[in-house]
Formats: C-alpha cells, sequence, structure tokens
C-alpha cells in the first residue's frame, strides 16, 4: 500500500476510528491523542502491512493499542481522591441512555459491541483484531446484548 491510499484509507475511517477510540476512552482528548499516534504509527510502519484488504483491520488494531497504552497511562496517574470521586463520563448529562449504558459495559465488551454493531465487522474479524477466539467475542456480545437489555430496561 502506498501512502497516498493509507491517506485515503485514514480519511474514510475517521468515523470509525473515533468510535473505536471512544469506547476504550472517556476522554474527548485521549480519543484525539490515540488516533493521531496511530496514523503517525500506521505511516511510519506502512511496510509491515502484508495484505492491502486487511487494511482497516490494521489501522484499527494499532488505534486499539494506541488506546490500550493511553489507559495504562491513566492507570499510574490516577490518584486517590480521584478514585473516590464520581466518574467523569457520569457528570456529563449529555449522551443518551444507551451511550451510558455502553459505558456500562467492560472494555472488552464495549470493543466488541462497537466493532460488530456500529462498524459492521463479523466476529471472525473481530477476533483478528482482538487477539481473541471467535467464541470469546461472540460471549462478549452476548453478555453485553443482555446487559445493555437490562440497563434499558430499568430507565423505561
Amino acid at each position: 500500500m502506498k501512502r497516498e491510499q493509507l491517506g485515503q484509507l485514514i480519511l474514510a475511517s475517521e468515523d470509525s476510528m473515533y468510535h473505536v477510540a471512544k469506547s476504550l476512552l472517556y476522554n474527548d482528548a485521549d480519543c484525539q491523542d490515540a488516533i493521531q499516534e496511530a496514523i503517525a504509527k500506521a505511516f511510519d510502519k506502512i511496510g509491515t502491512l502484508k495484505q492491502d484488504t486487511y487494511a482497516k483491520t490494521w489501522l484499527l488494531r494499532i488505534l486499539i493499542n494506541e488506546c490500550y497504552g493511553i489507559m495504562r497511562k491513566e492507570k499510574k496517574i490516577i490518584s486517590l481522591k480521584t478514585c473516590e470521586q464520581e466518574e467523569p463520563w457520569m457528570e456529563r448529562q449529555d449522551y443518551s441512555d444507551l451511550y451510558e449504558a455502553l459505558m456500562g459495559l467492560t472494555e472488552e465488551a464495549r470493543l466488541a459491541v462497537t466493532l460488530y454493531y456500529m462498524e459492521g465487522y463479523n466476529i471472525r474479524e473481530i477476533a483478528r483484531m482482538t487477539k481473541v477466539t471467535e467464541s470469546a467475542v461472540k460471549s462478549r456480545l452476548a453478555r453485553a446484548r443482555t446487559k445493555l437489555k437490562e440497563e434499558l430496561s430499568k430507565e423505561d
């Protein structure tokens, strides 16, 4: 793949990249940082892409790794006072009930739901991206659907 093609792919994948980053990170600034780092790494490591058909999957995998890196850094920085306070994403009231229910899921489940329902990836592709088995992806999706159904029915 050429650099120009990668640039076009990135432009076409803006929404997908944001959805994936937002499913793992709460803060929009962190999402932007993860996306920028992923783009820079993608251009730097373009030679490691073996098949052009998997370019978007490859790009999203880089983004997922960047999100996990930011999460690891934030874990080291969080103070005890922050832990005792309410979660930052709960303070916002402008998000829909579905978004708040999604944020109540585990990171793995949130990522699986985002990739499957919002981005349209199949179970095999999600398993490859997240480096787990297909049955693990199916289980995560099933548990997420059950929990979302419970949470959303509580609010009615």
